[in-house]
């Protein structure tokens, strides 16, 4: 009897933390609003993983990698019109450069002028990933970006370049 009970409850609290996980959907939403590096630090240690590198974290946001980290809530409020390339960031399957394009102070064109396609498998994932790098960038208005799943490599080294053509955007 007393086995039965200990299940029940260890089936019960299971279901508790698996339905009050947060998820790094979570995380995304508020990065809009720019109220701190990071994406509100809701706190959620498992979004690191699915989130922009150098941000995933608040505790990686404080260290500031490349200074991504100042990209939040201001960053098309203060960018200057142009059209401006990004440094080409190597990945281990190659190089990855962005280039956007600015208007009216916001983001409002992205291009991967330079990504790795020396092989089949490279131009599959990355016909893929890099329309949705582009359509991150113009929603989010900023280099706090969500990696796509599959293309890791490419998305770091697309935010890394990202990140580099908006400061230019800046300067």
């Amino acid at each position: 009897m007393k086995r039965i009970v200990y299940a029940v409850l260890a089936t019960v609290a299971g279901l508790v933390l698996l339905f009050s996980y947060r998820t790094s959907l979570d995380v995304v939403a508020p990065t809009a609003g720019g109220g701190t590096a990071g994406g509100t630090s809701t706190g959620s240690s498992g979004s690191s993983s699915t989130g922009s590198s150098s941000t995933g974290s608040s505790s990686s946001a404080s260290s500031g990698s490349s200074g991504s980290s100042g990209s939040g809530g201001s960053a098309s409020s203060s960018l200057k019109d142009g059209t401006y390339t990004g440094q080409s960031t190597d990945t281990r399957w190659g190089p990855v450069q962005v280039e956007i394009t600015v208007s009216g102070g916001r983001i409002t064109a992205a291009d991967a002028v330079d990504y790795p396609q020396n092989n089949p498998r490279d131009q599959e994932i990355n016909q893929y990933a890099i329309p949705q790098l582009v359509s991150e960038t113009i929603q989010a208005q900023s280099a706090q970006i969500d990696m796509v799943s599959g293309a890791t490599y490419t998305s770091e080294g697309y935010t890394t370049s990202l990140q580099s053509a908006i400061d230019q955007a800046r300067a």
